[in-house]
């Protein structure tokens, strides 16, 4: 009979130090920045050298490569932290891990050393990139291409939907090596080799300040020690960085519907309506009531999920899914709620409600959409 752990996680004394001083952070340097941030649509230079000085870069890192060894949990709580001001600004963290994981999980010695000390300094920035025009949910149907030539590779094809676009330094790119088999393989390529480029920017809902684009790679070559794992094994280095990864879009989901619950609240204790505070009315407290319990059911099973990848626990897959997809439904729902709650000043962009609202509806489509996520659940539950 296999035992079942009860101790579903804990936050340690110095987790919550580090969590303290992050909110002073956020509250001092990015809260002021956010809604210039989402106006302008530029990357905030000046908030990730912020979290770099404050070691914030570090967290997805182990200290023999620069980070702070504090693990998945506390990454996203920092996250989460972060994003209950600034969705744009929580990104800078989450693809901080998206772009450098599949080299920690399957990256050589010496590919560890040389990329990833960097990215924990701030140095260096990196992205992700397997999504493409015509394959989003379904990598199988992927079309760039990477061919062997003598010591090199060479890389054809168009990608989609990558964060970090033009800011990042290298980008982790998957191509198919096997046409026949339609096995693919996963490869460092730097943002300067020729042949690379970023010609189209999106124009979006939200996260606006974290710039999503269209890489090409035209005849790029790369050094056969930049691929990443075993050939043809580039699906197996995708789908365990996802397993991890996801749990960022739940931490994130998480911070904007607190971020949404707690202006909501301050708004409802001092908008007065028929002569009284309008969170006296039990229309508006029920609706804040199910705000709040749904973040904190959330928060727990987010939690616990990165607790599981701590621990290496048998089962993250079901519940890093589950973690997100309720941590982004949620995120949804409370952010639309919290506009209700505000009335007409929630649909201006003078309040931030609605800069949350745009920011969630994300959460609920990258890192695996929400509908690839119950087909994960329902499969480990056959």
């Amino acid at each position: 009979m296999t035992a079942i752990s009860t101790d579903a996680y804990s936050i340690p004394e110095e987790f919550q130090d580090f969590r303290a001083t992050i909110r002073d952070l956020v509250e001092g340097v990015v809260a002021p920045r956010a809604a210039e941030i989402d106006a302008k649509g530029e990357y905030p230079w000046d908030i990730r050298k912020a979290f770099a000085e404050h070691d914030l870069l570090g967290l997805p890192f182990p200290e023999e490569l620069g980070g702070t060894g504090t693990g998945t949990l506390m990454l996203n709580i920092a996250i989460e932290e972060v994003a209950r001001a600034c969705a744009s600004s929580a990104l800078i963290l989450m693809v901080q891990e998206l772009g450098t994981l599949p080299i920690q999980l399957h990256g050589t010695e010496e590919q560890k050393q040389r990329w990833l000390p960097k990215c924990a300094s701030g140095e260096w920035s990196p992205a992700f990139c397997l999504s493409e025009p015509e394959a989003g949910s379904d990598p199988g149907s992927m079309r760039t291409t990477a061919v062997r030539d003598g010591d090199e590779w060479v890389i054809n094809g168009t990608k989609n939907w990558i964060t970090n676009a033009t800011v990042a330094d290298f980008y982790i790119v998957f191509a198919v090596t096997d046409r026949e088999q339609r096995r693919i393989s996963a490869f460092v390529v730097e943002a300067d080799r020729p042949g690379f480029s970023v010609p189209k920017l999106e124009h979006k809902l939200g996260i606006k300040g974290s710039p999503t684009g269209t890489p090409v790679l035209e005849d790029v070559r790369v050094p056969a020690d930049h691929l990443i794992g075993a050939e043809g094994r580039g699906m197996a280095v995708a789908l365990s960085t996802l397993e991890r990864t996801r749990l960022g879009a739940g931490a994130q989901a998480v911070g904007i519907a607190q971020g949404a619950i707690d202006y909501a609240t301050g708004y409802a204790k001092e908008r007065v309506s028929f002569g009284k505070p309008i969170i006296d009315h039990q229309a508006i407290a029920f609706k804040l009531a199910d705000m709040e319990t749904r973040t904190a059911a959330a928060r727990e099973l987010l939690y616990k999920a990165c607790a599981m990848a701590d621990r290496d626990e048998p089962g993250l897959g079901k519940y890093s899914s589950m973690a997100k997809l309720f941590a982004s439904d949620t995120a949804m729902d409370v952010t639309v709620d919290a506009i209700q709650v505000l009335g007409g000043f929630g649909y201006v962009d003078e309040y931030p409600v609605e800069r949350m609202m745009r920011d969630a509806k994300i959460t609920q489509i990258y890192e695996g959409t929400n509908e690839i996520q119950r087909m994960v659940v329902a499969r480990a539950m056959r």
